[in-house]
This record gives structure tokens, C-alpha cells and sequence, in this order.
């Protein structure tokens, strides 16, 4: 068998890294992107102060938005 058929030690690592990873990490990762777009998008009406305070918008935003990861990541 050719050298470069052969499955490498690091490929078996990748793919065991990608098994057992923890699963709230990966929802953690993917909320914080969408948080980042949402948050992008809102800046002015979450600073203004009109809805909420700040702090306490941005943080139900970003627990929404980890939710709505782990759902979309338990459905794929």
C-alpha cells in the first residue's frame, strides 16, 4: 500500500478530537458568531437604552443565541 493511502496517526486525532469535543463548546463557538451578527445589527437600539440595559440585553442575547446553536446542532 502507497504511503500517502495509508491513514496518518494525525488524521485519527482530528477525528477523535472532532468525536469528543465537548458538545456545549461547539454551541458556546456557534452562539457567539450569531450573537456577533445580532449584536452588530442592534448596537444602536441596545445602547440607546430604550429597551433595556445594555449589559443585562447583551447577555440575554447571547444565552438566546447559544440556545438557538445547540437546538440548530441537535437537529443537524
Amino acid at each position: 500500500m502507497p504511503h500517502f493511502l495509508a491513514a496518518s496517526p494525525l488524521q485519527d486525532v482530528i477525528f477523535g478530537a472532532s468525536l469528543y469535543f465537548p458538545p456545549i463548546f461547539k454551541a458556546f463557538a456557534l452562539g457567539f458568531v450569531l450573537w456577533l451578527l445580532i449584536h452588530h445589527a442592534l448596537r444602536e437600539k441596545i445602547y440607546a437604552g430604550d429597551i433595556w440595559h445594555p449589559l443585562l440585553m447583551d447577555l440575554a442575547l447571547f444565552v438566546i443565541m447559544v440556545s438557538v446553536s445547540q437546538w440548530f446542532l441537535v437537529k443537524w
